[in-house]
């Protein structure tokens, strides 16, 4: 196993003023043993980051080091990874014990040990009684597990996963994102996951890199991404619903936006124009006006169920805003009012023209 290195890490394509860079100085120092997911849209340049790592893309700018060795001038085969693909790469006319042994026979592995290793991967996968099937046999859970066993066998000190579960339907997403945590908790080795699923994200990184633009927004914790956002994109794409995103004016208590003010439970961080971020579940509503004083009145517009939730879509003034209730609780009428009350701790603050968080 090895830490992996970023240092200032750019991508252009092209040359001279023409050039299109899509990799802006990206730094981050992974930890050896850990788990780090990618997260962005699409085009933010998450897996052309994650494809630098793996050789597969020169990079432009910049050091990346497996370990100790610094690895910009060094083959794919030579950099000890193994690669996870969204399209699963196997070869069709083989068995799964062929696909998953066949990257050790080019190695000149001698039989014993390919045998070795494919039955511990396939027992860690629980892959024992398909050893003998081709891939057209499979269901798709099924070959991405012979994918990431193809992987495994190899003993890299890195795992890269690029997008691996994109094209499995949501239950089988989420049996996968369960089958790669135990994975990693039994083999401990370094990884990199690239996906464009923010609940993919949070359910599977130890830390993540939110990119945007090319840009690394954010490299943190899920509890830290999430809870103290540092800018007002990751604020938006981590949270489903995202964060809520008032823009207005700070004046002494209180806070403008169109068509309303806005009383604040505390002090903003300073006056002026500021972007005010709550999330949809830090809000306690009420159907009448026999609240604390200083509540916020939503005008609401529309209802979703979602089973144990119900999302309230609404106006604050002029303003958009969203908020989470219990799927239990009896849900106001379209065009009714409800009364929001917030809690200090619970506000964000970003600054309107760098969007970048501002801390009290």
């Amino acid at each position: 196993m090895a830490s992996i290195s970023l240092r200032n890490i750019i991508k252009r394509y092209g040359h001279g003023p023409k050039a299109n860079q899509v990799i802006h100085g990206v730094n981050a120092e992974i930890k050896d043993g850990e788990f780090v997911v990618i997260v962005g849209p699409s085009g933010c340049g998450k897996s052309t980051l994650l494809r630098m790592v793996a050789g597969l893309e020169e990079i432009s700018d910049g050091e990346i080091a497996i370990g100790p060795r610094v690895v910009n001038q060094i083959e794919p085969a030579e950099r000890d990874i193994a690669m996870v693909f969204q399209n699963y790469a196997l070869y069709p006319h083989m068995t799964v014990f062929a696909n998953m042994a066949y990257g050790l026979k080019i190695q000149k592995v001698p039989e014993a040990e390919i045998k070795t290793r494919v039955d511990k991967a396939a027992k860690i996968l629980e892959l024992g009684a398909l050893l003998e099937r081709k891939p057209r046999e499979l269901s798709g859970g099924q070959r991405q597990r012979v994918a990431m066993g193809r992987a495994i066998v190899r003993n890299p000190q890195v795992f890269l996963f690029d997008e691996p579960l994109s094209n499995l339907d949501a239950k089988l997403r989420a049996q996968t994102r369960l089958e790669i945590q135990k994975l990693h908790r039994e083999l401990g080795v370094t990884s990199l996951f690239v996906t464009h699923d923010q609940v993919e994200a949070m359910t599977l990184a130890q830390r993540m890199i939110v990119m945007n633009g090319g840009r690394m927004e954010q490299f943190g914790t899920p509890e830290e991404v999430y809870g103290s956002p540092a800018s007002t994109f990751v604020a938006g794409f981590m949270g489903s619903p995202p964060m809520n995103l008032l823009k207005g004016q700070v004046d002494g208590g209180s806070f403008k936006l169109k068509g309303i003010t806005l009383p604040l439970p505390a002090a903003a961080p300073r006056p002026g124009a500021l972007t005010l971020g709550l999330r949809p579940e830090h809000v306690d509503a009420w159907s009448s006006t026999q609240t604390q004083p200083g509540a916020w009145p939503l005008r609401v517009e529309m209802i979703e169920m979602l089973g144990a939730e119900r999302l309230v879509y609404g106006r604050l003034g002029e303003e958009a805003f969203t908020l989470r209730i219990d799927g239990t609780v009896t849900p106001p009428a379209i065009g009714d009012t409800l009364y929001l009350e917030v809690s200090a701790r619970h506000l964000h603050w970003f600054d309107s023209e760098t969007t970048l968080r501002v801390n009290p």
